[in-house]
């Protein structure tokens, strides 16, 4: 039985109809709702011009743990930078030398290509879609295939992420730099720095604030006052991933992202150290969990979800 707490819709223009158990696949409007208890949880916007993203991100009671800009403007105490920072997100800034998390003239783009299944898991809801990583509307270079869990347990939300990779007409070269990968812009208060800023920040190794940028680490949380609430949201690095403890593009500013190829900026090694390259009829996997819950990091608890994913 699907659990009536945790609710799918997808939307069409501005009509919603719930998908039950056994619907069948449905590409209908421009993308998919959760809710939990009848409270917005996120949506994945599969349409999104530049790539997909999840938009808007709630946590406990209602706050909105992610930036509006650059879908939506002149929400008090917000920076208007960084365009390319789109809530949550998943690019890279160096893809066979194409540049998929900022866009250039090239026109690099993930697009949407099709869902893949929307349906229940246990007492998980599940998103599963089809993405193409193009150059100026026509070449695919990367076929991405992502699995995208939803839930919710006694330590708070939690979504868990699997990114499938395979290279289409030639091998992929993940090239080596900071502008990666798997990526937050947070709410103004949970920046480290500004007007409004009243967040922290703290990862597995024990480093904190702006001594987690470019180390390597299993999860780093960042963690303050939103709304009413006081939050942490951490980001957990599967132990299988490659290079598993990532390195992190954690910044003052709100950015929050996975990078396990940008060693040379993190490490100042020599340029391309951190290159990998994935061959025709190979594949690319990354998992990564996000967990959100209500009050300050714990970092055995935190070790202990490490565990549980990892298994």
């Amino acid at each position: 039985m699907k659990p009536a707490s945790l609710l799918f819709f997808l939307l069409a223009c501005s009509c919603a109809a719930p998908a039950h158990e056994n619907d069948e696949l449905l590409e209908v409007g421009d993308k998919v709702i959760v809710s939990i208890d009848g409270q917005p949880f996120t949506e994945y916007r599969y349409a999104n011009p530049s790539k997909p993203i999840l938009y808007p991100l709630y946590g406990p009671g209602g706050v909105r743990l992610t930036r509006d800009y650059p879908m939506v403007g002149g929400t008090p105490g917000e920076a208007a930078d960084h365009p390319h920072h789109q809530s949550l997100w998943f690019a890279h800034g160096n893809v066979n030398g194409f540049d998929f998390w900022h866009g250039t003239e090239a026109g690099e783009r993930i697009v949407h290509d099709r869902l893949l299944g929307v349906d229940w898991k246990g007492e998980r809801a599940v998103v599963r879609a089809r993405n193409l990583w193009q150059i100026g509307g026509e070449r695919t270079l990367c076929v991405e295939e992502r699995t995208m869990s939803f839930g919710f347990d006694e330590r708070g939300r939690v979504i868990d992420f699997t990114f499938v990779l395979s290279p289409t007409d030639q091998p992929l070269v993940f090239g080596d730099t900071k502008e990666g990968t798997m990526a937050l812009r947070l709410a103004p208060t949970l920046r480290l720095s500004g007007d409004v800023a009243a967040g922290r920040s703290l990862n597995a190794a024990g480093d904190t604030d702006g001594a987690c940028w470019g180390k390597r680490a299993a999860w780093v949380s960042y963690y303050g006052p939103v709304g009413d609430r006081f939050v942490t949201v951490t980001l957990l690095d599967h132990p299988d991933n490659p290079r598993h403890p990532t390195w992190w593009h954690a910044r003052d500013y709100g950015l929050f992202a996975a990078n396990p190829f940008g060693v040379h900026d993190f490490e100042g090694r020599p340029a391309g150290t951190g290159d990998l390259r994935v061959e025709l009829g190979e594949t690319l996997t990354l998992r990564y969990r996000l967990r959100i819950a209500e009050g300050a990091p714990d970092p055995d608890e935190l070790d202990d979800e490490l565990r549980r994913f990892g298994r």
